[in-house]
């Protein structure tokens, strides 16, 4: 599968002009985060969570974004409802398995999901992916990864192969595993700085997913755009505080020039 910066436009302009609504039932550290990159790349972000709602909800979305950041039993239980209903409508469904290793309830929480209603897509770091794939006793640092993204490859294939999502590794090379491996080499070493970019990824895996039934090519170019857009805003940021003003910005104002200028493919 070749990724190609014209193709990666014609994604953006098509979340431009169709605008999918992507639900997130995502966490507080993140939402305003997620939600201003949503708007910034052209897509209308929700974050509904209340059990009572999310069947309704995900029921007129494009895509489904689950990050377990935040877990309570009651959004567990609301994430549950909600992955089933989007399952059944065959809308697109994202898990960040956010800190997944670091502790049991939100390794087996992430599993559970997994094993019940696999999801379209699965994002996450190295050490989260390696605590979800067949390597029992994986550990994660907090919700940081210890391990490099090279180093979930094969965690990652044995998650596709058993489950048949795609498996997006974050890292300094961001890795997409389906029936081939892609890999993205944009971004920034700043951006590790900045507390919810990994869940925002995430979330702007959602919108591509919403437009581009290719769930690989859409977690791919959703990194691409991701990274980009951090090079770019990190060439102005004085450091991380102005690095998400700049970034949410450069969202905003990308360009097809922009992304044939800074994509780069790893062989």
């Amino acid at each position: 599968m070749k990724i190609m910066a014209s193709d990666i436009w014609q994604e953006i302009e098509k979340i431009r002009e169709k605008v999918p609504l992507i639900h997130n039932i995502t966490n507080y550290v993140v939402m305003n985060t997620t939600a201003n990159a949503l708007l910034a790349i052209g897509a209308s972000p929700v974050m509904a969570h209340a059990a009572e709602e999310v069947e309704e909800m995900v029921a007129i979305a494009g895509a489904l974004v689950i990050n377990i950041g935040t877990l309570s039993d009651k959004w567990v239980e609301s994430m549950f409802r909600a992955a089933r209903e989007a399952k059944k409508r065959n809308i697109p469904i994202i898990l960040d398995p956010v800190g997944a290793g670091a502790t049991r309830y939100r390794t087996e929480t992430a599993r559970n999901l997994i094993s019940t209603v696999p999801p379209s897509i699965i994002r996450g770091n190295a050490s989260e992916i390696m605590a979800l794939g067949p390597e029992k006793g994986a550990r994660t640092k907090g919700v940081d990864s210890i391990a490099l993204s090279h180093a979930a490859i094969d965690a990652a294939r044995g998650l596709n192969i058993t489950y048949g999502s795609t498996i997006c590794v974050s890292g300094e090379t961001d890795y997409i595993i389906d029936n081939d491996i892609i890999g993205i080499r944009n971004g920034h070493p700043m951006m590790s700085r900045v507390t919810g970019f990994g869940c925002t990824a995430s979330a702007l895996c959602g919108a591509f997913a919403a437009v581009n039934s290719n769930y690989a090519m859409a977690a791919a170019q959703a990194m691409a755009v991701m990274g980009i857009a951090g090079e770019i805003a990190a060439e102005t940021a004085a450091g991380p505080g102005s690095l998400q003003t700049a970034f949410l910005d450069t969202l905003y104002c990308l360009t097809a020039s922009d992304i044939g200028k800074h994509l780069r493919i790893k062989d």
